[in-house]
This record gives C-alpha cells, structure tokens and sequence, in this order.
C-alpha cells in the first residue's frame, strides 16, 4: 500500500506597528510522508533575533479553527499544549535565526495549514497574521509568563489576544 505525502502549509508571522519592517520567511508548502520526519521553520529577518522571541506554533485543518501546539523559548523555557502529541516539539537556532516545529514520525492526520507566532521576552504582545486567519476565529492561547492586556493584532479580524 503506497502512503501518500503529507501536505504541510505554512503561513508567517505579522509584526505590526514596527519602525522597520521585519521580514519572515516560511517555505509555502512541505512534503513528508507518514512515518518520517520533518521540520518546518519559521525564519526572522536580520536585525530581529530570534534569541530574544517566543515561538509559537499553531495547527489548522480545514473547517476548523486553529489549535496550539506550543510555544518554545528554550529547553528550560517551552509549553506543550493540552493534549498535543510528544511527536511535536519545538527549537531555535540562532546561528540560522529561525525558530522550529518538528513533527517525529509524521501521521496522515498531522496534514494541515501551520502558523507560527512570535513575541518578543519582556513584552506581553503576540505579533501574528490574524487576517489569515479569518475574522471568526478565536484562538486558545496558552498561558504567558508576563501577563499583559488584551491586544487586537489587526484592525480586520475579529480577534483579541488575551496575555
């Protein structure tokens, strides 16, 4: 029985209200077939280190909204979201700049769109493209270490970040 590959869509991140630009680089789309693994970055732009952020990743399958998997800062500093799977786990490499996701063992029902979301330490603002996410969805977010108010990322979407 052939396995067909899996189709993992990624979508970047947002910074708005910034005095410079910052530029993330998703590749559009990964393959993997089940049983192997693969790893999907989320890449800052230089002058933004990724040293310095919060990653966070996000799961949507079609029709419904999007799930947190986990934020990852460091081995000492990381969250796994309720009932997310071991084989999802997330790094950061300074030397590339980029922040991870890396799906062990990859299973059929792990094809879907992902979202990475950044947010800087010492801040309590998420920065993310909410406008891809559609002006219904309301996101579970997790528990920050520095609670901050409520912030409307975009001016579209009807969508507040509780943090």
């Amino acid at each position: 029985m052939a396995w067909a590959p899996l189709l993992l869509t990624l979508f970047p991140p947002y910074f708005p209200g910034s005095s410079s630009q910052t530029v993330v680089t998703q590749p559009p789309s990964v393959s993997v077939s089940p049983g192997n693994t693969v790893k999907l970055s989320c890449t800052l732009s230089s002058g933004t280190g990724i040293g310095d952020y919060y990653v966070y990743w996000y799961q949507q399958k079609p029709g419904n909204s999007p799930r947190y998997l986990l934020y990852y800062y460091s081995d000492s500093d990381k969250h796994q979201g309720s009932g997310v799977p071991a084989r999802f786990s997330g790094s950061k490499d300074t030397s590339s700049n980029a922040g991870y996701l890396t799906i062990s063992g990859a299973l059929a029902e792990d094809e879907a769109d992902y979202y990475c979301a950044v947010r800087k330490s010492g801040t309590g603002v998420l920065h993310s493209d909410t406008d891809r996410w559609g002006s219904e969805t309301k996101t579970p977010f997790p528990p920050l270490p520095q609670p901050g108010p409520c912030v409307q990322t975009s001016p579209v979407a009807q969508f507040c970040l509780w943090l």
